[in-house]
């Protein structure tokens, strides 16, 4: 009877196993997909939820979120367990900004597995929009304290960048010691991510970010700003942040007409962008070059 029992629990961590995905490879493979290859592969395996997993990765990235929707509810109609395909969801939520559900989700997901850097990222972003900085500074540390061999890539170089950004909007509401222990940790954040992944639209976005709101002493510089604000927009059109950011590098030159051009294109895309309606606001939350401090 004992042996009986001894190969049943053996079947059922093999099964369990088999039923679990590599979610770093697939990240990766995602990554490295166009969307007609990665429609082609869920097309021919409709009952994979590795090849439907990758394909709204993929669509995620290119900012098709209704799509990656789709793709992520297949993987669970699959497997109602997969973290991945919850995250999915969760991710897709807090781009919709429904923001209550998609944290709940993800804390569930972290809940389950501490260590799942997609989930540590989307909820970092989530708190940074809540301007609940330390705590997305710590979510993006726990990414980054893995290494990359820990994450995917594009999630280790996520968490670069939200740590960077973050820190720099911990020194911009502190005062002059934490403009200088926080101000410092940006740009060589920025810059590390650009040496994993350089032509990748986040980085040009946070690099842009940065020229454009650092003081000039300390490397600020509007056509640097404008110059990278504009590759992260011809990588990724739908990315919608890059036009609020050189909507305001407009501003700041003095052409009003460029500003509401690229402001009202951010929110003909977004018309929930936080980023966006900030600024449209006046209320600068998220730091005006020359608004409100």
């Amino acid at each position: 009877m004992k042996g009986y029992i001894f190969i049943a629990l053996v079947l059922f961590f093999q099964l369990n196993f088999a039923l679990a995905m590599d979610w770093k490879v697939l990240h990766e493979k995602a990554d490295a997909a166009t969307l007609n290859a990665a429609q082609e592969q869920a097309g021919k395996e409709p009952s994979s939820k590795e090849a439907l997993y990758v394909l709204g990765l993929v669509c995620l990235n290119q900012h098709q979120d209704a799509q990656a929707l789709d793709n992520f509810n297949k993987v669970l109609a699959i497997d109602a367990d997969s973290i991945e395909g919850q995250w999915g969801v969760a991710e897709v939520k807090r781009r919709q900004h429904k923001t209550g559900q998609s944290q709940e989700m993800l804390e569930a997901i972290l809940k389950k597995d501490p260590g799942f850097s997609p989930a540590l990222n989307s909820l970092a972003y989530i708190k940074y929009r809540q301007m609940k900085l330390e705590e997305a500074v710590r979510l993006a540390l726990r990414v980054i304290d893995k290494g990359r061999p820990g994450s995917d890539t594009s999630n280790y170089v996520r968490a670069l960048l939200i740590y960077g950004g973050t820190k720099g909007m911990i020194a911009h509401y502190g005062g002059p010691f934490s403009k200088i222990v926080n101000g410092t940790a940006v740009l060589p954040n920025i810059k590390k991510a650009q040496s994993i992944q350089p032509d990748s639209a986040g980085v040009y976005f946070g690099l842009g970010s940065f020229y454009f709101l650092a003081p000039a002493i300390v490397g600020g510089d509007m056509e640097l700003a404008k110059e990278y604000l504009e590759k992260a927009i011809a990588k990724e059109p739908l990315f919608a942040d890059p036009y609020v950011r050189l909507a305001q590098v407009y501003k700041q030159a003095g052409d009003n007409a460029k500003f509401e051009e690229y402001l009202n294109k951010a929110l003909k895309i977004d018309p929930g962008n936080e980023l966006a309606l900030d600024v449209k606001s006046g209320s600068c939350k998220f730091i005006c070059v020359g608004g409100k401090e």
